[in-house]
């Protein structure tokens, strides 16, 4: 071997120049704590303020995809975000939702990893690639587990991570399992409907950044098959129901398993998207809204 092959490597150095990954600084953090109803709040980086602020944001901004039903592109940079689901009176689907929250622990000084989760309810035992988001954060000496973006039900407020943590949020049933599907590290997120356990999503503890999410998002929203077009989707989730929109079916579903099912007239659906999950529309945005759902009823 020659003399320079001998050189001890000095430590490693920093490889990104840039840490400021979530951006926090560039959201209007007073204009998000009027939209979730908590102006003037003290919001020290504490578990109950974690607690309050995650079940604030999913009291007040609902998952749907109607950007993707109006034919516009999904943003995710804080921004883009603040106007839309803030200022505008949206919501959205995982990445952007909890890249809002990332925003915003990052602002109220929270230290956090952002994960990949691989979404297994309804999969019917098929594999499927990892196009979730959700968040560990690190609170005096225990991580916990944070996720306002699952639009199948998930997460009130947050878990504590630790294999075969079982609780009740609301009415809801909720537990957290590591698991080996795939590999040694991975933990799954189960929910009880009031009949049966149902498989939510497996994750790992590998860490991600927006610029993954990025890419990840990119799949779902131009894929032709992805389960996000062709179709309108909202939910809200509460601690005694959860209420969801596909298309023109509202279906509300109870911790105790029972599940009630009406259906809604084209016309109707922007009132019932302003009343029942509060997304706000402009009239133009409305009449796209029923001239879609009138192509997916031929479909």
């Amino acid at each position: 071997m020659s003399p320079e092959r001998d050189v001890p490597a000095p430590p490693a150095g920093r490889i990104f120049t840039e840490r400021d990954f979530w951006h926090g600084g560039g959201l209007d953090l007073d204009a998000y704590l009027d939209r979730v109803g908590l102006r003037g709040a003290d919001l020290p980086p504490t578990l109950d303020t974690l607690r309050t602020v995650h079940r604030a944001h999913l009291a007040h901004i609902p998952f749907e995809n109607l950007q993707l039903v109006l034919d516009r592109s999904i943003l995710l940079d804080v921004p883009a975000l603040t106007d839309k689901m803030v200022r505008r009176r949206r919501g959205g689907y995982c990445y952007e939702q909890n890249l809002l929250l990332a925003a915003v622990l990052d602002r109220l000084g929270f230290t956090f990893t952002a994960l990949a989760a691989r979404v297994v309810f309804g999969a019917e035992g098929h594999p499927r690639p990892t196009t979730h988001a959700a968040l560990l954060v690190e609170l005096d000496g225990g991580r916990w587990m944070a996720d306002v973006g699952f639009g199948g039900g998930g997460l009130l407020e947050p878990l504590p991570f630790v294999d075969g943590h079982q609780e009740a949020q609301g009415e809801w049933g909720l537990r957290l399992d590591r698991v080996e599907e795939v590999g040694p590290d991975e933990w799954l997120l189960r929910s009880f409907d009031g009949r049966t356990w149902n498989d939510l999503y497996m994750f790992t503890t590998a860490a991600m950044l927006p610029q993954d999410y990025a890419i990840f998002s990119h799949f779902l929203t131009s894929h032709p098959r992805s389960p996000f077009r062709n179709r309108l989707m909202a939910q809200r989730m509460a601690p005694d129901e959860q209420q969801r929109l596909m298309d023109t079916t509202l279906t509300t579903t109870r911790p105790d398993g029972t599940v009630d099912e009406r259906e809604i007239a084209i016309a109707d659906v922007p009132d019932l998207l302003d009343e029942v999950f509060g997304v706000g529309l402009t009239e133009e945005e409305r009449g796209i809204v029923v001239d879609r759902l009138k192509d997916y009823a031929d479909m």
